[in-house]
């Protein structure tokens, strides 16, 4: 039966291929009116109106589609300015750029579309040898904030909060060291890396991320104020509680016998090498122990709204899965957790850093609620800039890091 799907899904392309003149056309509304197959791929804000001076051009029967990261806009304005004898097929890689799409999930979303068509779409995509996912518009936009858009609300979060302390955090003393730390610099920095409307898009137009980064920074502020008032008892309740609802009941957790991400690989990506001959002076070389605010804030917000992250595992991106990785390593590992509640109570050696990230994340939370792109793009600018310096070197680790990840899940 493989073999079959296969080789119709071949016969397919080399039809649609055969069919269709390879030419590189200067005017949107020439490559509108000459195209079997249109893939719009423009921001997402911008989906309406480059769709509206488009779309009207579009050759009849053809099939038309976008990679925009959320859905919502993208399907209005195909449904306002499109003829309606179009045909309808999206999609969205999820995954980042320079990540191999092989396996990596590609949605697909039959929205108004023939058989015949669809399988024209797929067959083209196939190419890329992607995990297909076929899911409505509505059930892509409601996965992706579930899995991205709280997800980038957090390192967003972290950026600022370094920023606004003037730091480096792998330079300062070697306090963020080990293997949650790596993957809290180097991910922040591949997000701060990229261009601004990726995630403004994201979380502002996507009628399901509003509520995901509105408690994701409730949950921030709340667990902060508990520690700051050293109720230790009420934060280890409600940290707990968050615990048994996202991960499982003691004696039946959700989480497999393999736990997501090994530690021992993650140690392996440190931007902070001390010199040749030295060692890092601070808990071994393990860095300061922290409460991780950030990680127990999101298993709250996952916790109050219902989530369980592993039911999205198959629409997951790579960077939620070392997110949730070394989420479940925190609440997995014996002994961990206590610590960080301990630390988060007694400890002030992360007070400024905490009170930062609170901040932050309610900015982002705000703008976000207010549909605020330019104040977006000002809040990314400049914290960008601030960690542009430290680019170079950075993403290549930070891509390692997720390619290293991505080939021990094979094994």
């Amino acid at each position: 039966m493989a073999c079959d799907r296969e080789e119709k899904f071949e016969e397919l392309a080399k039809e649609f291929a055969d069919n269709t003149n390879i030419q590189i056309l200067r005017n949107g509304h020439l490559v509108s009116r000459a195209s079997n197959y249109i893939i719009y791929s423009v921001e997402a804000a911008a989906i309406g109106r480059v769709v509206e001076q488009f779309g009207p051009s579009t050759r009849l029967g053809a099939i038309v589609g976008g990679q925009t990261s959320c859905k919502d806009p993208e399907i209005k304005a195909f449904e306002t300015y499109l003829p309606s004898d179009v045909d309808i097929v999206s999609c969205h890689s999820l995954h980042g750029p320079n990540v191999d799409p092989r396996g990596q999930p590609l949605v697909l979303i039959k929205h108004r579309a023939s058989d015949e068509s669809f399988n024209k779409v797929e067959a083209v995509l196939s190419c890329l040898n992607s995990t297909h996912v076929y899911l409505t518009a509505k059930e892509h936009d409601r996965i992706t904030a579930d899995t991205q858009a709280v997800t980038h609300a957090a390192f967003l979060s972290m950026g600022k909060a370094w920023h606004a302390n003037r730091q480096f955090p792998w330079e300062e003393g070697s306090r963020y060291v080990g293997g949650i730390e790596n993957v809290k610099i180097n991910l922040m920095l591949r997000i701060y890396a990229q261009k601004w409307h990726v995630y403004a898009g994201l979380a502002i137009l996507n009628p399901e991320a509003h509520k995901q980064i509105g408690q994701f920074a409730r949950s921030t502020t709340e667990l902060f104020y508990l520690m700051l008032e050293g109720k230790k008892e009420e934060l280890r309740e409600r940290v707990y509680k968050a615990k048994e609802k996202v991960f499982g009941a003691e004696g039946s957790p959700k989480w497999a016998e393999r736990p997501l991400l090994k530690e021992e690989l993650l140690d392996r990506f440190s931007l902070n090498k001390p010199p040749s001959g030295e060692k890092n002076n601070n808990n071994g070389g393990r860095g300061l122990p922290n409460n991780h605010l950030s990680l127990l804030a999101m298993v709250d917000c996952w916790s109050a709204l219902g989530i369980v992250p592993y039911d999205h595992m198959i629409c997951s991106t790579p960077l939620f899965r070392l997110w949730l990785g070394v989420a479940e390593h925190l609440f997995r590992t014996p002994g961990l957790l206590d610590e960080c509640l301990r630390v988060g109570i007694e400890d002030k050696s992360f007070r400024r850093d905490d009170l930062q990230f609170a901040i932050a994340a309610s900015g982002w939370a705000e703008c976000v609620s207010l549909r605020q792109f330019d104040t977006w793009r000002e809040r990314f600018a400049v914290t960008q800039k601030f960690f542009e310096p430290r680019f170079k070197g950075a993403v290549e680790v930070g891509q390692a890091m997720i390619k290293a990840v991505l080939e021990s899940e094979k094994e």
